[in-house]
C-alpha cells in the first residue's frame, strides 16, 4: 500500500484511496499531508502545556488551522510548500519547548527529520499505523473535525477576528489523539469539536458581516460581457475585496465562481460596477469551465482540482491552495494588501469569457435577510402555505450518485422550501421551483463557511413557534457531504440536537462499524435512499 486516505467522500471503493487520490493527490502528496499532520501534533501537545503555563500566544493557534487547512481534500498539492509547513512547524514546536521546558518521548513531539525523509516517515505515522479501527475512526473524526474547524477560524482570523477558546480546545483536541483514551472520553472529544464548531461558525459570520454588511436578497447575473476577466474560485472574501478594488477602472471584468458566488450577496462588494456576475457552476466542473474562461483564474482556498493544460499558464493559487509549477500569489505584507497585478495585466492581454449559460439566480437568504422576513415565513407556516423545509446543504461532488439530491429537489411538493448553503446547492439552484407568497422555494444562505446561517434561522424560528426541542420544527435535513467542512457542520448539527439527518451519498469511509452504530442509535443518522420514498419519509417528519 503505497498510501492511504480516506477523509472525504470519495475514498476509492467506498474504503479509501490505496494507490492515488480520487482528487488527484499522488503518494508524496499524501505522504507530506501524513507528516504535516503528524507535526502539528507535535505543535499541539507543547503548545496545550504551554497554554497550562499562560505562556502561549495565538500566533501558534493560527498556524496550526493553516497547517490543518493545507490537508484538506483539493487544497494543497505543491510538495515544496508542504515542506516549508513541516519544517516551520517543527521549528515552532522545538521554540516553544524550549519556552516551557516541555520533554516527552513521543515521536511526534521529537521528529525533526529533512524533507527527504518524509516519504518513509509517513509509512510508520499514517492513518493504519493504529491498528485499532474504532481508535482510528473516532481520532481520524476528531481530526477531521478539527480541519474543517481550522478552515473557518483561518477566514475570520485573516479578517481580523480570532478567538483564544477556538484555539485552545484545537490544541489541546489535536494533542488528545496522540493519548491512550477511553472510548468515552474519545467520543467526549468529537462532542465537543460540535459544541467549539458553532463557536467558529459564529466567529467566522461575525467577521464576514462586520466587513462586508449583511448578505442580502439578490439577483446574480449568469452570462458575460465583451471586457476580459479574472474568475475567482474558492472561498475567501478578503482575496475577494482586493481583487475587487486593484480591478477597478482596469477594463477587466471579475466573475465568481462556484462556492464565491454568494460574495454577490454582499452589500460591500455591490459597489464594483466591473464585479459582472457567476460563472459556471460546482467546482468539479472547473476543468472545462476554466478552459472557456479564458482569461486568468485566482483559486483561493480548497476545491482545486488536477490543472489541465489549457488553462495551467493562467491560473494562480493563494493562500493554503497550492499545485506543482502553478504561479502563487504570496501572502498579504503586514498591513498591507495581496498584489494581484499579475493576473490583472494577464487579464488584459486575454479573450473575452465564452458565455456558457445565460439568466439570473436568486440568493442571499443568510439568517439576517431570513429573519427580516420572519412574519411572512411564520404565516406561511401557520396557514398551511409551507408544510415543510428541507435543508438541503452541502458539498457537491462528481459522483452519479448525487443525481440524487436534484431528483429530491424537483419530487418535493410545492408547499415545501428547501434552505441551502455550500456548493450543493448547484444540483438545483438553477430549476425553475417557484415560490410561495413571494418566498422563493430555494433559499441560498452563502458558503458553507455561511452554514451557521442555517443553524440559526433553526434556532430562531424555535424560539418564534414556542417549541423545546430543535427536532419539533418542520424542517428536515438532507444533506450532501464531501470534505472535512461539511464533517464539521455535522457535528455542529449534533451539537445543537438536531436528529434524523439523511446523509448521503454515502456514509463516511472513516467511520467504523461501532461508531457508526453509535451515531445512528443516538442522533438516528442515516444513509439517503429512493427519492420517493426519501421524500415522503420526509413530508412525514421521518
Amino acid at each position: 500500500m503505497s498510501m492511504f486516505c480516506f477523509q472525504c467522500q470519495e475514498a476509492a471503493k467506498g474504503t479509501g484511496c490505496t494507490v492515488a487520490g480520487v482528487c488527484g493527490k499522488k503518494e508524496d502528496i499524501a505522504a507530506y499531508h501524513d507528516v504535516l499532520v503528524h507535526t502539528l501534533k507535535g505543535l499541539a501537545l507543547v503548545a496545550e502545556e504551554a497554554n497550562a503555563q499562560g505562556k502561549n500566544d495565538d500566533s501558534i493557534g493560527t498556524f496550526i488551522c493553516q497547517g490543518l487547512f493545507a490537508t484538506i481534500t483539493n487544497a494543497n498539492f505543491d510538495v515544496d510548500r508542504l515542506g516549508l509547513l513541516i519544517q516551520e512547524s517543527i521549528s515552532k514546536r522545538d521554540a516553544l519547548k524550549e519556552v516551557v521546558g516541555f520533554t516527552s518521548e513521543l515521536d511526534c513531539v521529537n521528529w525533526a527529520g529533512t524533507n527527504a525523509e518524509v516519504p518513509l516517515k509517513a509509512l510508520e505515522i499514517g492513518v493504519m499505523s493504529q491498528p485499532n479501527e474504532d481508535v482510528r475512526s473516532l481520532r481520524e473524526l476528531l481530526v477531521y473535525g478539527l480541519k474543517g474547524m481550522a478552515a473557518y477560524a483561518d477566514h475570520a482570523a485573516l479578517l481580523g477576528f480570532k478567538n483564544a477558546e477556538i484555539f485552545d480546545f484545537m490544541e489541546a483536541a489535536l494533542a488528545s489523539t496522540t493519548k491512550d483514551l477511553t472510548v468515552d472520553e474519545m467520543i467526549g472529544q468529537v462532542m465537543k469539536c460540535g459544541e467549539v464548531a458553532v463557536t467558529a461558525m459564529a466567529l467566522l459570520d461575525e467577521a464576514n458581516t462586520t466587513s462586508y454588511g449583511h448578505p442580502e436578497l439578490t439577483t446574480v447575473n449568469l452570462g458575460v460581457r465583451n471586457n476580459p476577466g479574472i474568475l475567482i474560485s474558492g472561498h475567501d472574501l478578503k482575496d475577494m475585496e482586493e481583487l475587487l478594488k486593484q480591478t477597478e477602472g482596469t477594463g477587466v471584468d471579475v466573475y465568481t465562481h462556484s462556492e464565491m458566488l454568494p460574495a454577490h450577496y454582499y452589500p460591500a462588494f455591490k459597489k464594483f460596477d466591473h464585479f459582472v456576475g457567476n460563472y459556471g457552476n460546482a467546482w468539479w466542473e472547473q476543468d472545462k469551465e476554466f478552459t472557456t474562461f479564458n482569461g486568468p483564474i485566482l483559486m483561493t482556498t480548497n476545491c482545486i482540482t488536477p490543472v489541465k493544460a489549457e488553462y495551467k499558464d493562467r491560473i494562480y493559487t493563494t493562500g493554503m491552495a497550492g499545485w506543482p509549477e502553478v504561479k502563487h500569489v504570496a501572502d498579504r505584507p503586514e498591513g498591507g494588501s495581496k498584489d494581484f497585478s499579475a493576473l490583472i495585466e494577464q487579464a488584459k492581454t486575454c479573450a473575452a469569457p465564452v458565455e456558457i449559460e445565460t439568466g439570473e439566480i436568486v440568493g442571499g437568504f443568510a439568517h439576517a435577510q431570513v429573519m427580516a422576513l420572519a412574519d411572512k415565513v411564520v404565516d406561511a407556516v401557520k396557514t398551511g402555505a409551507i408544510k415543510r423545509f428541507v435543508v438541503m446543504a452541502g458539498c457537491d461532488g462528481r459522483s452519479k450518485d448525487r443525481q440524487y439530491y436534484t431528483d429530491v429537489a424537483n419530487e418535493l411538493p410545492e408547499d415545501t422550501v428547501i434552505m441551502t448553503a455550500g456548493c450543493a446547492k448547484y444540483r438545483y439552484n438553477k430549476l425553475e421551483l417557484g415560490d410561495i407568497g413571494g418566498i422563493p422555494r430555494i433559499l441560498d444562505a452563502g458558503q458553507c463557511n455561511d452554514s451557521y446561517s442555517l443553524a440559526y434561522i433553526a434556532l430562531q424560528l424555535k424560539e418564534v413557534f414556542g417549541l423545546e426541542d430543535i427536532n419539533d420544527l418542520p424542517i428536515s435535513y438532507d444533506i450532501a457531504w464531501y470534505e472535512q467542512k461539511a464533517i464539521v457542520v455535522l457535528l455542529a448539527l449534533l451539537h445543537l440536537g438536531v436528529k434524523s439527518i439523511r446523509l448521503g451519498p454515502t456514509l463516511p469511509a472513516f467511520l467504523s462499524p461501532n461508531v457508526a452504530k453509535v451515531l445512528v442509535e443516538n442522533f438516528n443518522i442515516m444513509p439517503i435512499g429512493d427519492v420517493k420514498e426519501d421524500v415522503a419519509a420526509i413530508m412525514a417528519g421521518k
